[in-house]
Parts: structure tokens; C-alpha cells; sequence
């Protein structure tokens, strides 16, 4: 319980379907940027000043590819398994850069399942406004699994 309040666990491996999607959109906003440099103290002038970022092959500020991650990642913790989940594994690539205000959708689909590993492949995809892809990778995904009564663990 959390501050009075049960908390529904997401779905379990056996009600997870090869094919299911998810797709999400989210823009990124200067407050997002800020807490996430104020709480890793990450000073790369390429994520926060205009005018170093100007300079650069960019031309103006990036997101922190951690970020992105970021946001798939709490994706999966809130829907695709959902809460309870674990993410075991994870293989991503930025092809090209996101942009502060840019507006992205993440498409996450469930690619394998392996249920005696309680084990989901999902393959997740971040497009910008302009049709680039910003993010493509996969995650293994240990969907919630509960001891059951008798201490063993029920899937």
C-alpha cells in the first residue's frame, strides 16, 4: 500500500500477446530537462546552452538520450507489463538527436514471450515531429510475478 492506497500490479506473462502494442506521446519540456540535470549533475553544455549547442553539428540543444530511455522505461513500469515489472536487459540506439520542446511518440510492441522465463521481448520505437527516428531498441521484461501462499512463486 502506498499512502493508503492499494496498488493494482500490472499483468502477468500468460496475459501478455505476441503483437500488443502501446503507443505513447510526450513532449519534452524545460522542467523535464532541468530536474533530470539537477539530479544527475550532468553540465554537458550541448544539453542546456543554446549558445554552445549553436556551435556544434546539432545547432541547438539535445535531450539526454538517458531521458528518453527514461520515459520508456516508466512506460513499462506503468503499462506494458505494468507496476511490478523488472527490466532485465536492454538494447537502444539513438539515431538521431531529440531536441528540447520536441514532441515524440513511443511505440512499444510485445515481440516474443517466453513464459517459462516469465520473460517479454518488447520492441520500442521514439519518432519524432518531423518522421526521424530518435530511439530503437528492445527490453527484456520480467512481467510481475507474486509468491503465492505456500511461498512459491506463482506466475
Amino acid at each position: 500500500m502506498l499512502l493508503g492506497k492499494t496498488i493494482k500490479i500490472g499483468r502477468k506473462i500468460e496475459e501478455l500477446s505476441i503483437g500488443e502494442k502501446l503507443t505513447i506521446t510526450e513532449k519534452i519540456e524545460d522542467k523535464d530537462l532541468l530536474l533530470y540535470l539537477g539530479l544527475t549533475n550532468d553540465n554537458n553544455p550541448l544539453y542546456i546552452q543554446h549558445d554552445y549547442a549553436s556551435k556544434t553539428v546539432y545547432e541547438k540543444p539535445v535531450v539526454p538520450p538517458i531521458m528518453l530511455c527514461g520515459v520508456i522505461t516508466s512506460a513499462i513500469s506503468k503499462y506494458l507489463p505494468g507496476p511490478g515489472s523488472h527490466i532485465t536487459k536492454q538494447i537502444l540506439t539513438y539515431p538521431n538527436p531529440a531536441y528540447h520542446y520536441s514532441v515524440i511518440e513511443f511505440t512499444f510492441e510485445v515481440k516474443e514471450i517466453h513464459i517459462n522465463a516469465n520473460n517479454a521481448i518488447i520492441h520500442i520505437t521514439a519518432i519524432n515531429e518531423d518522421d526521424q527516428t530518435v530511439v530503437d531498441g528492445t527490453f527484456h521484461v520480467s512481467p510481475p510475478m507474486l509468491e503465492d501462499q505456500d511461498g512459491e512463486n506463482g506466475k
